[in-house]
C-alpha cells in the first residue's frame, strides 16, 4: 500500500496546477462574510499557485480525477458492525481520536441514536472512524461502543472502522503555512487524511451524507428536519447543505460527489484546515453561495479542543432542540412581477435559508406566486415580510389567495381560480388549520399587493405545511 501511495500522490501532484488555479480564483468569488476569505489567504493562495506555476510544468487536466467516482485503495479493519447491503438514505459520519482532555464520542452517539425514531433509523447507518494511530485507545473505545451500543451495531444501525497507518501521507516535515506551528500543521493535515478516508468509506452506504464531529448534541427528528428539506430542494443543483455554522459540524453532501471530495482532502490536506478545504470544494463544483437553514440541527458540545486540549466552548445560537416543526415546503416555482433587485430573487424566500427576496417599490396588484409541482394539501401557511434592519420593506397592504388548475400563460404558469385565505397583517401572514377549510388539494398560493406602496419589499420567509408529508 506504500507504493499506492507513491503512484496516489504522484498523479495527485500532476493534477495539483489547475486544483490551485481554480482554488486562487474561488477565494475571489467569496463574499465578505466568509471570515477566511481574509487578505492574507488570498496572498497565500497568489503565492502558492505561482509556486505551481513554475513547478509543475506539465500539469495535465484535473478532469481525469475530477470525474473519478473511484474510490481509494484502502484496507479497512471493520472494528464493529459491517456495511448492510440494502442502500440507506443517509450515511452519518463522524471521526475521533484521542483527546488529551475530554472524550464526548459516547455521549455524541447517544445522541444521535436518543434523537431518531425507529422509524427514522430504519433509513439511515452511522459510521464512526476511530483514527487515532494508538490501537489501545482504539480498543478501549470500540469495547465501550460495542457494550453501550450493541443493539444498533446488530442491527446494522452502527459501524466502526479504522484505516491503519500505513496508509497516510507523510505527516513529518509538512508545509507551514499561515505561520501554524508544526504541531498545528500536522494536527490539522492528520485530519484531512482521516476525513477523506471516512468519506471514501461512506461513498456507496447511502444517497446522501452528513458530517458530524464527535463531540455534539443533536435536535430531535433531525433526520426528519433534513429529508423535508431535501425534499423541498428536488430538482435545484447544490454540493453543500448546512445544518450548523460551526466547524465541520452539520454538512450534508451527496454520497456521489464523496469520492471526488476525498480525493480534493488528499491532494490538498497539507495546505489548510478542513472546514476550508470544503469551501472551496462547494465553490469549484459551482456552488458559489452558502445554503445554511434555521434553525441549526446540532450543537457543539465539548469544552476542549481535540488539539491540544485547549478550551473550545464555541456554541451555535442558532440551535434549536426541538426541530419537527419545521415546514415541508414541497417543490415548486415561483412567480413575480415585482422588480428584483439584484440577485434578491424571488427563490430565497422559499426557504428557511437565511436569505430573501428583494423587490423594487410594488404597485397594487402586483404578485407573488408560488405554483406547486404536484398540488398539495395544505395545513399551515406563514409568510414574513421585512426584516429587523429594514422594517419598513415589509408588504403594508395585501393578501393571500390559494389557488387551482394550473395553466402556463407565455412565461408564467397562473391556476385558473382562486379562493381568498386572509390579509396580511403588519407584514406579516399566518393560518393555521387550512385543511379543515379548504378541502381540496392547492396548486398555488398567492400574494396579491392591494396598496401601492413606494418603500421596497422584502419577502422573507415562506413556510408551508402540508398533511401528506406527515402521513
Amino acid at each position: 500500500m506504500r507504493c499506492y501511495w507513491k503512484r496516489s500522490l504522484m498523479t495527485l501532484g500532476s493534477l495539483s496546477l489547475f486544483f490551485l488555479l481554480l482554488l486562487f480564483v474561488s477565494l475571489g468569488l467569496r463574499t465578505e462574510e466568509d471570515s477566511f476569505a481574509t487578505e492574507e489567504s488570498r496572498r497565500w493562495a497568489r503565492e502558492v499557485a505561482m509556486r505551481q506555476i513554475y513547478s509543475e510544468r506539465n500539469g495535465e487536466n484535473f478532469r481525469e480525477l475530477w470525474n473519478s467516482s473511484l474510490p481509494i485503495n484502502i484496507s479497512y479493519s471493520h472494528l464493529a458492525g459491517f456495511p448492510n447491503h440494502e442502500k440507506k438514505y443517509l450515511t452519518v459520519g463522524l471521526s475521533s481520536v484521542k483527546r488529551k482532555r475530554g472524550n464526548y464520542l459516547l455521549e455524541t452517539l447517544k445522541s444521535i441514536f436518543e434523537q431518531s425514531s425507529n422509524e427514522e433509523l430504519k433509513e439511515m447507518v452511522v459510521v464512526v472512524h476511530l483514527a487515532d494511530f494508538d490501537q489501545a485507545w482504539n480498543s478501549k473505545v470500540v469495547k465501550d461502543i460495542s457494550r453501550k451500543f450493541s443493539h444498533h451495531v446488530l442491527s446494522g444501525h452502527l459501524i466502526v472502522i479504522h484505516a491503519p497507518q500505513e496508509h497516510y501521507p507523510p505527516l513529518q516535515g509538512l508545509k507551514r503555512n499561515f505561520n501554524d506551528a508544526p504541531d498545528r500543521v500536522q494536527f490539522r493535515s492528520k485530519q484531512n487524511v482521516d476525513y477523506a478516508f471516512l468519506l471514501n468509506f461512506c461513498a456507496n452506504l447511502s444517497r446522501y451524507y452528513l458530517m458530524l464531529e464527535d463531540d455534539i448534541h443533536c435536535s430531535k427528528s433531525f433526520f426528519t428536519a433534513i429529508k423535508k428539506v431535501l425534499t423541498s430542494r428536488e430538482g435545484s443543483y447544490w454540493v453543500t447543505l448546512e445544518f450548523s455554522k460551526l466547524g465541520y459540524i452539520g454538512k450534508l453532501y451527496q454520497s456521489s460527489d464523496l469520492p471526488r471530495l476525498a480525493q480534493f482532502l488528499l491532494m490538498f490536506y497539507q495546505e489548510m484546515p478542513c472546514d476550508w478545504l470544503l469551501v472551496h470544494f462547494r465553490v469549484l463544483l459551482t456552488q458559489k453561495d452558502v445554503i445554511r437553514f434555521k434553525p441549526s440541527l446540532f450543537q457543539h458540545n465539548g469544552f476542549y479542543s481535540s488539539f491540544l486540549g485547549t478550551a473550545n466552548r464555541l456554541k451555535d445560537d442558532d440551535f434549536e432542540e426541538d426541530s419537527i416543526d419545521l415546514p415541508d415546503n414541497p417543490p415548486a416555482a415561483i412567480y413575480t412581477n415585482i422588480s428584483t433587485f439584484e440577485n434578491y430573487n424571488p427563490s430565497k424566500a422559499y426557504s428557511n435559508v437565511d436569505e430573501y427576496f428583494w423587490g423594487k417599490s410594488p404597485l397594487v396588484g402586483d404578485y407573488f406566486t408560488i405554483v406547486f409541482v404536484k398540488p398539495v394539501v395544505l395545513t399551515r401557511l406563514r409568510i414574513q415580510s421585512g426584516t429587523e434592519e429594514r422594517q419598513s420593506d415589509m408588504l403594508h397592504a395585501g393578501l393571500v389567495e390559494l389557488g387551482e388548475d394550473p395553466a402556463r400563460i407565455k412565461e408564467n404558469v397562473e391556476c385558473s381560480s382562486y379562493v381568498k385565505l386572509g390579509r396580511f397583517e403588519n407584514g406579516q401572514f399566518e393560518s393555521k388549520d387550512i385543511d379543515k377549510k379548504i378541502h381540496s388539494a392547492v396548486s398555488c398560493i398567492k400574494i396579491v399587493v392591494t396598496e401601492s406602496q413606494k418603500e421596497w419589499l422584502i419577502i422573507r420567509s415562506t413556510s408551508i405545511w402540508t398533511k401528506q408529508s406527515k402521513a
